[in-house]
């Protein structure tokens, strides 16, 4: 297979974190990684240099402040001048922290909207002529507080859930060529905040599995949807261990 014959796929925030874990689960597969990110330029040139080790010209890094408008329209542009093509877009980047509604800022609300919900929307759109040319696919970051407000999190969870529903909006809108379908992560890396003992032992005693996934059962299902299941769009998979099906 050529350079210009292997299948292309963009993953945003795929620097660290569950994003380069599914970064290297798709490079595996055989697709070279657009691999976006914000302000981890060191982790993201580690990555980059470590799967071009594995396979020499499959990987471009591109950085993007998904704040700024533009950003989406760009990054498409550097892909398609890049190889020409896009078969899958993962919409992983996010801002997550806390809100208490009476000292919530504008700037708060816009980036947490932003990252979760404004720019995985403008990409897809922006994506979509490439992806439809592929017959692609694109697969979302959820979350299961999409559906059960996290506490302290209501703008990021509105946002979540507002990225719920574009899942299946854009699988009717991009049909037939297009596939659209989401993963909601449970617990599966704490938050970079510090989190109580207390409340993680909280969490897991309502996880039906009582433990902790990891990131590669988030990125083995992101691959199922993107590669393994053509008969699969609007879906969302709760990658939680349960904890979806407890009160």
């Amino acid at each position: 297979m050529t350079q210009t014959d292997r299948p292309v796929a963009l993953v945003t925030g795929a620097a660290r974190r569950i994003g380069a874990v599914i970064a290297r689960r798709l490079h595996q597969r055989g697709l070279d990684i657009a691999l976006h990110y914000h302000r981890s330029l060191a982790d993201a040139r580690a990555l980059g240099d470590e799967l071009e080790r594995a396979r020499a010209d499959s990987v471009k890094l591109i950085q993007a402040d998904f704040n700024e408008p533009d950003q989406p329209a760009q990054i498409i542009a550097q892909i398609r001048q890049w190889r020409g093509r896009l078969d899958l877009l993962v919409n992983n980047a996010s801002s997550f922290y806390p809100t208490a509604p009476e000292k919530l800022s504008t700037r708060q609300w816009d980036d947490l909207m932003g990252t979760n919900l404004k720019a995985p929307f403008f990409l897809a759109t922006a994506a979509a002529p490439m992806l439809r040319e592929s017959r692609g696919a694109i697969v979302n970051l959820v979350d299961i507080h999409a559906e059960r407000p996290l506490k302290h999190h209501p703008v990021y969870s509105m946002a979540k859930a507002g990225n719920a529903m574009m899942v299946k909006s854009l699988a009717r809108e991009l049909g037939p060529h297009i596939r659209v379908n989401g993963v909601a992560p449970g617990a599966i890396l704490w938050p970079e905040q510090e989190m109580g003992e207390q409340l993680r032992r909280d969490i897991l005693s309502r996880t039906a599995l009582e433990r902790c996934g990891t990131p590669e059962d988030i990125a083995a299902t992101v691959c199922f949807l993107a590669l393994d299941a053509p008969y699969v769009t609007g879906q969302i998979i709760a990658v939680d261990g349960g904890r979806s099906v407890q009160q």
